[in-house]
């Protein structure tokens, strides 16, 4: 009899073990997807897409997961409506034919039970090339008042704007390189 429980109870505990991956859907009020680009060597432009909209997918017990992350282009915001407006255009992102961007990480990489970094492929301008975004931040928690877990954190990675046909400012001195900053929360479903 002591034997029996015993295998039940080993059971029981395998099953923990071997949990389902749990979904999560991008909250858009508390996540924002933000570039940094140098401006003549003397300051930091920055802009950001207000909307946003994914699903993040993370198996803690088997350290997996996959974020699918995509943003309207036509609601970049720097804070400048002009420069909006540039940014919309053929010179940049041609948001009229290509309205939307996409990122797809599908290898999570985890520091203990934290994600630390996310490999995956960014299209943009209808081409694709590979982003790791790495985590300056990442946790979970029970969420007091929608009584269901989050997940979320700060990401970054450094790319080179002309993998996606984006060169405009070259001539002037304007870098290739932009910093993304991806602060992203997701609640659990």
């Amino acid at each position: 009899m002591k034997t029996a429980a015993f295998f039940i109870a080993a059971l029981s505990l395998c099953g923990l073990a071997q949990a389902e991956p749990a979904t999560y859907t991008i909250e858009p009020t508390h996540t924002f997807v933000t570039y940094e680009i140098l401006h003549f060597g003397t300051s930091t432009n920055r802009g950001r897409f207000d909307k946003k909209e994914g699903t993040v997918q993370i198996d803690k017990a088997a350290k997996t997961g996959k974020v699918e992350i995509s943003f309207d282009i036509a609601s970049v915001n720097t804070g400048v409506p002009g420069m909006n407006k540039h940014l919309q255009g053929d010179d940049f992102f041609s948001s009229d034919k290509f309205p939307t961007a996409k990122f797809v990480g599908d290898k999570f990489s985890f520091n203990g039970d934290k994600v630390s970094e996310v490999q995956g492929q960014l299209t943009l301008k209808d081409k694709t090339a590979p982003v790791t975004l790495k985590a300056t931040h990442f946790n979970c928690f029970q969420h007091p008042m929608l009584k269901r877990e989050v997940c979320g954190g700060d990401f970054e990675a450094v790319i080179d704007r002309t993998q996606w046909g984006i060169d405009y400012g070259l001539a002037y001195g304007f870098p290739k390189n932009v910093k993304l900053v991806i602060q992203v929360e997701a609640v659990k479903q």
